[in-house]
């Protein structure tokens, strides 16, 4: 897996032109349809990787779509969120092929002083479910939404960025309204803010990109410390909120890491083991084929 793609890379991967106001801006927000970018074009398939840029999809039309270490069939039309935490794709299935998108960085949307951080949302969450599927009324709400931002965006309006950062939020909203009512559930006792903390700390280890990069924090008592708390009081908090351990969920996101670095990059495993926090592969393998029942080079294949 390469690099994260940035908004440079994006441009020159899609043949678009930067337009010179947005360069002007703080940040970086841009919209497009789908039909257009995939008119002429050879081929459609985008590469698996991380972004370095948000991006809100409408996508209508047959797609499989790859995000992290799940692959979703989406069969007629879908909401999806991309962060720059997690690699993804979608394939599409079919020629026909309709929608938008948009894409904009962190420091475009917090211009307006909100103080509202992308990572804390539900729909950027790791390990979230990022895609939605709509019903024909949804979708005509959604493309509503984008049918403001493309007007807004070709117009001469002094301040359209600041009615585009709302149609974001508006965007967002409405993809969060999709998720059930308990996963908006506002964290406000001292078990949940503790628990978002340790997930917060633990997502701030990955992505792992060269193969010299090693975890700074591998034991329940390395966030412990972290946080400034007993480890055997993380523990409790964590079971309550996840039903989970620490070292359970410590494992199961660098298994997930894991696989995404054995599918997507040509490191060798003795790396990836050594990147993950392993001093021995063998430690590695063990660990991986005990929580995936297959080996690390198996998984590969």
């Amino acid at each position: 897996m390469n690099k994260p793609a940035t908004v440079q890379d994006f441009y020159k991967d899609t043949s678009q032109i930067v337009p010179e106001a947005i360069q002007k801006e703080i940040g970086h927000f841009n919209v497009f349809r789908i039909e257009d970018l995939h008119r002429g074009s050879k081929n459609r398939t985008m590469p698996y990787n991380r972004r370095a840029y948000y991006k809100i999809s409408l996508i209508i039309g047959r797609n499989r779509a790859e995000y992290a270490d799940k692959v979703i069939d989406i069969e007629r039309n879908a909401l999806l969120f991309a962060t720059p935490q997690i690699p993804y794709n979608y394939e599409p299935l079919d020629d026909d092929q309709s929608g938008a998108f948009c894409i904009f960085t962190e420091d475009f949307l917090t211009q307006d002083n909100s103080g509202v951080r992308l990572k804390d949302l539900p729909v950027f969450q790791p390990g979230g479910d990022p895609i939605f599927f709509l019903s024909d009324e949804q979708i005509e709400e959604i493309r509503f939404i984008f049918k403001k931002m493309f007007r807004e965006i070709a117009s001469d309006y002094t301040f359209k960025y600041d009615l585009l950062r709302n149609y974001v939020i508006e965007l967002i909203h409405t993809g969060q309204k999709l998720q059930p009512a308990t996963s908006l559930f506002v964290e406000t006792n001292a078990y949940r803010r503790v628990s978002s903390l340790f997930i917060e700390l633990l997502e701030r280890q990955f992505p792992v990109e060269p193969p010299h990069q090693k975890l700074r924090f591998r034991s329940a008592k390395d966030y412990a410390d972290q946080l400034s708390i007993h480890v055997n009081y993380l523990n409790k908090v964590l079971k309550e909120i996840t039903g989970k351990t620490t070292t359970e969920l410590i494992l199961e996101r660098i298994i997930k890491e894991a696989k995404i670095l054995l599918k997507h990059t040509d490191w060798n495993i003795a790396e990836i083991a050594y990147s993950l926090g392993f001093e021995e592969p063998s430690h590695f393998n063990n660990l991986f084929k005990k929580h995936t029942s297959v080996s690390p080079r198996a998984f590969r294949l």
